[in-house]
């Protein structure tokens, strides 16, 4: 085996110990944690907490001066909460409320062109 050879082994052989270390080593790190009070208490709130950054964030533009688009906002998202309240189904809740979301804001369009 000449030099050259005995370099490109030495560098993949570093190269896979170094890739192999990287994925296992946040294994290692979360098998401590797994027993976590606080672990478990943010994994169970955190859903919510993020849907409810993302509601914020993407209903941030609305004006509500303006009732032709803020009307299908608040319709939108009042059958979106009232289903969850009542079904407790996450997908059926977030597909009605889009649904009469763009439904209204089509008809809303429609109507202003």
């Amino acid at each position: 085996m000449s030099a050259e050879h005995s370099y490109l082994l030495a560098g993949i052989l570093i190269s896979a110990a170094i890739t192999w270390a990287m994925r296992a080593v946040p294994f290692g790190m979360l098998a401590p944690l797994r027993d976590s009070e606080l672990l478990a208490y943010l994994g169970a709130r955190m859903p919510v907490g993020i849907m409810l950054i993302l509601a914020l964030y993407t209903v941030r533009d609305v004006n509500p001066t303006e009732v032709m688009h803020f009307g299908p906002t608040v319709l939108g998202i009042a059958i979106t909460v009232g289903l969850q309240l009542w079904r407790g189904s996450a997908t059926l809740s977030i597909f009605s409320g889009t649904a009469v979301y763009v439904a209204l804001s089509s008809a809303v369009a429609a109507a202003g062109a």
